[in-house]
C-alpha cells in the first residue's frame, strides 16, 4: 500500500519542500545519441538506394505483371516477342511461332535438336551445320499437308512415296548398285540414257521388259556383248523392217544365180551370218564363218 503524506500550513507561514539529493537522467546523451542518429541516418540512405535500384531493375529488365520483358506469361504457356537469346541447353514439350511469322533457329556454329526418353538418353537427334545435316534416329520420314509419307529412311531402307521422282540434275541420277521399279520414263522432248561406264547393265524382269520410243529411235551400244535372253518364251522383234546390216558374208560357193537374194544362217554356237541362197540350204556347205 502507498501511503501519501499531505502537508498543510496556515496562511502566513511558509515551509521549505525538501530537496531531491538524487536525480536520474532517462535517455541518450552526447556522442552515443549522435552514433545513433548518424546510424539511423545511413539505414535510411540505404533504404532510399536499395528502392531506387529496385525500380531501376523493374523498369530496365521491363517487369509487368504478365511477365518480364518480351516474355510473357499466357494461358497456353509462355511467349517471346522478337529475338531471344539461350546461353544453356532449352528444354520444351512445344515451341511454334506466331500465325503470321515463321520460326528462325539461328547459331553461330550448330543448331542441334535432341530427343529424350523417360531416362534422359537420346533417341533422336537432329544437328544443322554450316556444311552438313545430320539425323541419328532409328526413322526419318517427311509426310505431306494430309499425311501420305513422302520419304523415309531406316536402316534397311529407303522409300519414296510419291507418284512421281524427278531427277533435275544435268548428270542424271547415279545407282552403285541395284534398283527397282516399275518405270524408267524421261521427260517429255528428251533423250533416256540408262548407261553403265565400267561394268555390265542388265535389266530383269519376270514378265517381261518393254522398251518403247513413241518419236524416236532405241539405240544399244556395248564395247563387248549385247544378251536378250528369255527363259521361258521367245523374243519377238515386231517392226516393219529389221536390218542386220554387219553381218559376216560366207563364201560364195558353186556358180548357181542368186539373183541378189541371201538367206540368214545360223552356227550351232548361236553366231548369224550371211550367205548366198541357193536351190537349198547353204548353211552346210558354206559353214566355215562358224569356225
Amino acid at each position: 500500500m502507498v501511503r501519501e503524506q499531505y502537508t498543510t500550513t496556515t496562511p502566513g507561514t511558509s515551509l521549505e519542500r525538501p530537496k531531491n539529493e538524487y536525480i536520474y537522467k532517462i535517455g541518450i546523451y552526447g556522442w552515443g545519441k549522435r552514433c545513433l542518429y548518424l546510424f539511423v541516418l545511413l539505414l535510411l540512405i540505404i533504404l532510399v538506394v536499395n528502392f531506387s535500384l529496385t525500380i531501376w531493375i523493374l523498369k530496365v529488365m521491363w517487369f509487368s505483371p504478365t511477365g518480364m520483358g518480351h516474355l510473357r506469361v499466357t494461358k497456353e504457356g509462355l511467349r517471346l516477342e522478337g529475338e531471344s537469346e539461350f546461353l544453356f541447353p532449352l528444354y520444351a514439350k512445344e515451341i511454334h511461332s506466331r500465325v503470321d511469322s515463321s520460326l528462325l533457329l539461328q547459331s553461330t556454329h550448330n543448331v542441334t535438336v535432341n530427343a529424350r526418353n523417360s531416362n534422359g538418353e537420346v533417341t533422336g537427334r537432329l544437328n544443322v551445320g554450316p556444311k552438313m545435316v545430320e539425323f541419328h534416329g532409328q526413322q526419318f520420314q517427311i509426310n505431306s499437308m494430309d499425311g501420305k509419307a513422302l520419304f523415309t529412311v531406316d536402316e534397311n531402307e529407303i522409300v519414296i512415296g510419291t507418284d512421281k521422282l524427278r531427277v533435275t540434275g544435268p548428270e542424271g541420277a547415279l545407282f552403285e548398285h541395284s534398283v527397282e521399279t516399275p518405270l524408267v520414263k524421261a521427260e517429255a522432248f528428251k533423250q533416256l540414257r540408262l548407261e553403265s561406264p565400267t561394268r555390265s547393265l542388265s535389266m530383269d524382269a519376270p514378265r517381261g521388259i518393254n522398251i518403247k520410243a513413241q518419236a524416236g529411235n532405241i539405240e544399244a551400244l556395248s564395247q563387248m556383248d549385247i544378251k536378250l535372253h528369255s527363259s521361258d518364251g521367245v523374243l519377238l522383234l515386231d517392226a516393219e523392217t529389221v536390218r542386220l546390216p554387219k553381218l559376216p558374208e560366207g563364201t560364195r560357193g558353186g556358180s548357181g544365180i542368186s539373183q541378189g537374194l541371201y538367206e540368214i544362217c545360223v552356227c550351232p554356237d548361236g553366231k548369224l551370218y550371211l550367205s548366198v541362197a541357193g536351190v537349198g540350204s547353204t548353211l552346210q556347205e558354206f559353214s566355215r564363218v562358224c569356225q
